[in-house]
């Protein structure tokens, strides 16, 4: 892409060359990898021992854990959202470009929130809004956010070098797929994806929705039955 640039720019702007030699110049394809992600029994793990925390911020931690799991939120996302953005059964969030979209909260999600109100540290004047709040009164950050989640990782006897905050994403649009029945354009708007295709990678994972779909072919008999 450079070269082209730099060839188209050689040859209309600048006048060097007759001919951009780089205008046909073929860009390597990316190499595409599925997203790495939890399983449903590792995801229940992870929540359980959140669970199990008793520590003053354990309500709070546990509530993070299961926006991740349950809405695919970005890092960003979560760190900013505000109280004035909660809705109850939606949240609206801002994703990527300073694109805003509305979350539609479960009772999982609902509940976890809920639950950590009453815990809520009392924030600084300057981020009485912030949802999340950490020890010394601030808005989490996500540095923060990140050693959270890695300790559960840890307690529920995960590999933090497998998995990590951005893993979590994955993985709640794996299982929404895989379980929820939600089809491609859905799950696009959930994640707030501005192109399908980045979706679509998704529709590649469920490798067990491949063999149950050969399963079903109604020519499935065995000969002579």
């Amino acid at each position: 892409s450079s070269l082209r640039s730099f060839f188209d720019y050689l040859t209309n702007k600048a006048g060097v060359l007759e001919e951009n030699i780089a205008a046909n110049l073929e860009s390597p394809k990316q190499v595409k990898r599925l997203p790495r992600h939890l399983s449903l029994e590792e995801s229940r793990e992870l929540l359980t021992a959140a669970s199990r925390d008793d520590s003053p911020l354990s309500s709070r931690d546990y509530c993070i854990l299961t926006l991740f799991l349950n809405c695919g939120l970005r890092l960003s996302e979560l760190c900013n959202i505000n109280m004035s953005s909660w809705r109850h059964d939606t949240l609206v969030v801002l994703g990527k470009g300073q694109k805003e979209r509305t979350i539609y909260l479960n009772g999982a999600c609902i509940a976890s929130i809920e639950a950590y109100l009453p815990d809520r540290i009392e924030p600084k004047k300057e981020d009485k809004d912030a949802l999340f709040i950490s020890r010394l009164g601030k808005r989490v950050t996500p540095r923060a956010v990140q050693n959270i989640i890695k300790k559960y990782i840890l307690s529920a006897g995960l590999d933090p070098d497998r998995y990590s905050t951005h893993k979590l994403r994955h993985t709640a649009a794996t299982l929404m797929y895989q379980y929820g029945q939600v089809d491609i354009r859905s799950l696009q708007a959930l994640l707030g994806h501005a192109s399908v295709a980045t979706t679509e990678i998704y529709t590649h994972i469920d490798q067990r929705a491949l063999h149950e779909a050969v399963e079903q072919n109604p020519l499935n008999v065995e000969r002579g039955k």
